[in-house]
């Protein structure tokens, strides 16, 4: 038997799926100046400092890509689902993504030192495609069942637990 494919409007209408297309859509745009300034600092100021003057680039880089993240999931991707306590969230966000961002650092690392696969193609592939894949595959999960997950509410309880014993 054949099933007709699902209307795509109606798959939008998903909150995983908007969440997901938000994500993807934020995450282009720190993609950008991630690989933007990793580029301009890695092969300008940094052109002929080894391996040293990379991890730099790309620290310098993903922290700025991480400051435009956060204003934009925080402002797009899970508006539904901010914190009043804008510090906490902030410090939860950028303590996801400095995680993520130390998997592209890994990448980037292996594939330098450890492979030693050493041209700009090679640099770009392992932090930028690589380990930007895996990092926002961590980053997505995390944000969302930590950062931006539901809080549970502490409460006490204001009389006796109902027990029901069935004999």
């Amino acid at each position: 038997m054949i099933r007709a494919l699902p209307d795509p409007r109606a798959l939008l209408r998903r909150p995983i799926v908007r969440e997901v297309a938000a994500f993807g859509l934020v995450g282009g745009a720190g993609f950008l100046v991630d690989v933007g300034v990793f580029n301009l600092l890695a092969y300008t100021v940094f052109l002929h400092t080894g391996t040293s003057g990379l991890l730099v680039a790309k620290g310098v880089s993903t922290t700025l890509a991480i400051v435009a993240n956060w204003v934009g999931n925080r402002l797009l991707t899970f508006r539904a689902h901010r914190r009043s306590d804008v510090a906490r969230e902030a410090l939860e966000f950028g303590i996801v993504s400095l995680a993520g961002g130390a998997i592209a650092l890994g990448c980037l690392w292996v594939s330098h030192d450890a492979m030693h696969l050493t041209t700009p193609l090679a640099d770009n592939v392992s932090a930028n495609i690589v380990g930007l894949a895996l990092g926002s595959a961590f980053r997505f999960v995390l944000y969302r069942f930590w950062v931006y997950g539901p809080r549970a509410e502490r409460t006490e309880p204001t009389g006796p637990i109902p027990v029901r014993i069935d004999p």
